[in-house]
């Protein structure tokens, strides 16, 4: 077994190895860039190494560095995770040149795969299903009428040289081949200079299924069953399952068998998977499953594989690496359960999945209810330089509609502040009818973006807890506000109240329901978290004041003056932009009127309840 472990990566799956590599009693190496000197890859590795800047291309792609690092640190072997050099040929081949032992296949079976047009050759000659299509060098309109009648519609005509959508059209019917390949020639033509075309089978309710498979150097191949990466936003995998909705043990038998040949096609070692497209638009079917290309490396989504398995893949990885067989024969593997993954980034769905960088303050998702892969903790940095994934969150479960439950239960209960995350996308993702039937497609989430993505408000009983929380700050008493006060009958009051995203509520407590004053009360419910203040009728948060004036809700930064003196607004309009707690607020007009006392600019610091402009009602 190796005895010394350099990780060429970095974050959760850096973490991953490491975690693996203790167990085990390796000694673990990390390598980290400046903008990582403080990760917990870091401090959880035995040793580290600093490699270079931040940008990836200056630290975790330059493979000498690493190399070099392993050589300094007496490391044996390298592992590279998944992403960066992980599927670079030239970097395993000088791994194994400079007298390493890589963790992963052979330089040679990267290649293979690596190549597209190749690796379906590959395929075809392996007996391994791929999708329907014709790329041959007859482009006479009469071959391709007769390609795409004899792969079936729809069909999906595509310039060779396409791209941007561009020189690409559905046919539907024979009788519209024609016609839509002279308007994609033309098209074509005017975009890149190039008129050739290719057809493939138009895939009507695409999934995707992927298959893990395992090699030694020993001549032994195994699959461990099949993952479902349907949910997906812009070909990025959000959700992934184990094992696949609606697999019955036909198809998944035939699916295996390919995954396996495909592996043996390239005499493979180590850890990769096999992904293929299917046609769900009646069920899945084996002969409506295609070859669409091979992942030489460990997969995001392997934690799901393991859940159902029982299986470490990254012992496995090192077992195989170190020149073992296989721990365990194909009879010896079996599905037990149901898994699922879901991807928790620091990004805001209402703004385009635009991620949100900055400093993690808070973080605790509950341990005792799902597996928390990660590799951020409180006071971590969400860089602008690296992927901003902060944690996967991995249920295992009897049955798939407990596995969906537990993991909004996770998602429900977890909190990451003040980063705006996807955690809510998440969860009324899993609680979509469509998804929690199993009738799942990559189109799914695109088709219910605009709701999935909206943020909702704060229900009332997460207002009314955290007024409780907050009404006794600044005077705010049943005696100030007079609010509803009758002898020998409960006083009340109005609660005004503002989320950091600077929208205002208002609600309702009865005397003696106030606890302790606090200054701020996060609530957490459908997987958002909320962080509520106290709006004061004078200038509160969002610019919603009586008269007139605009105060800042909390210390920040303006980053935006939309207005300027004397200007006339109507209200709503947006007048500043404040960012604070790394999350950009608009404050915006109360009524309509005329801004008069403009006190900043941009760049300025503000403090909390700062007068940064007034609002002269007409």
């Amino acid at each position: 077994m190796i005895q010394s472990l350099l990780i060429a990566n970095r974050g959760e799956i850096a973490c991953r190895v490491i975690r693996t590599a203790r167990r085990l009693g390796i000694r673990t190496v990390a390598v980290y860039s400046d903008a990582d000197a403080n990760a917990l890859h870091v401090r959880s590795a035995d040793e580290a190494v600093p490699i270079g800047p931040a940008p990836a291309r200056e630290s975790y792609l330059v493979g000498e560095r690493i190399i070099a690092a392993a050589l300094a640190t007496g490391a044996e072997a390298i592992h590279p995770g998944y992403g960066f050099l992980s599927e670079n040929a030239a970097f395993a081949q000088a791994v194994l040149d400079a007298g390493l032992v890589w963790v992963g296949p052979k330089p040679a079976s990267i290649t293979a795969m690596g190549l597209k047009d190749a690796a379906k050759a590959r395929m075809i000659a392996a007996g391994v299903p791929v999708t329907p299509g014709y790329l041959g060098e007859d482009q006479s309109p009469e071959r391709l009428q007769a390609e795409a009648d004899a792969i079936g519609y729809p069909v999906l005509i595509k310039a060779v040289a396409g791209g941007g959508g561009k020189g690409m059209r559905r046919v539907d019917a024979s009788a519209d081949f024609a016609e839509a390949l002279a308007s994609c020639r033309r098209e074509a033509a005017a975009s890149f200079g190039e008129t050739r075309v290719l057809i493939e089978k138009y895939i009507l309710s695409p999934r995707h299924i992927e298959v893990q498979v395992f090699g030694d150097a020993h001549g032994n191949v195994v699959h461990l069953f099949e993952r479902d990466c349907s949910l997906q936003r812009r070909h990025q995998k959000v959700i992934e399952e184990a094992p696949a909705p609606g697999m019955d043990e036909a198809t998944r038998e035939a699916v295996c068998a390919a995954a396996v040949r495909a592996a043996r096609a390239v005499d493979y070692e180590g850890a990769g998977t096999i992904e293929f497209i299917a046609d769900g638009s009646e069920g899945l079917r084996a002969d409506r499953v295609w070859f669409m290309e091979m992942n030489t490396r460990l997969q995001v989504e392997h934690p799901v594989t393991e859940a159902i398995t029982g299986v470490d893949l990254v012992e496995w990885q090192l077992r195989v690496a170190s020149g073992e067989p296989l721990p365990r024969r194909q009879d010896e593997l079996s599905i037990n359960g149901w898994a699922m993954e879901a991807r928790l980034y620091a990004e805001d769905p209402t703004r385009g999945f635009l991620p949100s960088i900055g400093r993690v303050e808070d973080f605790r998702y509950p341990a005792q209810r799902a597996r928390i892969d990660t590799g951020v903790e409180a006071g971590a940095e969400i860089s602008p330089f690296y992927d901003p994934m902060i944690a996967k969150l991995i249920v295992h479960r009897p049955t798939r509609a407990q596995a969906i439950e537990g993991l909004r239960q996770t998602l429900d209960e977890g909190v990451v502040g003040p980063l705006v995350t996807n955690a809510g996308f998440l969860w009324r993702l899993l609680g979509h009818a469509a998804f929690e039937a199993g009738v799942v497609d990559t189109g799914l989430i695109e088709r219910n973006l605009e709701t999935l993505a909206a943020r909702p408000e704060p229900s009332a009983e997460a207002l009314a807890l955290a007024a409780m929380r907050l009404a006794g700050a600044a005077g705010d008493t049943p005696w100030s506000s007079r609010s509803g006060l009758r002898l020998n009958a409960p006083s009340q009051r109005t609660v005004r109240l503002a989320d950091q995203f600077g929208r205002r509520f208002e609600t309702t407590l009865r005397d003696g329901q106030a606890s302790p004053a606090e200054s701020a009360a996060g609530v957490s419910e459908g997987g958002e978290h909320f962080v509520l203040r106290l709006a004061r009728t004078e200038g509160g948060a969002g610019g919603l004041a009586s008269d007139g004036a605009i105060r800042a809700p909390m210390p920040g930064r303006v980053i935006a003056v939309d207005v300027a003196d004397g200007e006339r607004v109507t209200k709503g309009q947006k007048l500043l932009v404040l960012e604070a707690m790394k999350m950009e607020h608009a404050l915006t007009a109360p009524f309509d009127g005329t801004v008069a006392g403009l006190t900043v600019e941009a760049g300025a610091q503000v403090q909390v309840e700062a007068l940064l402009a007034r609002v002269e009602k007409d």
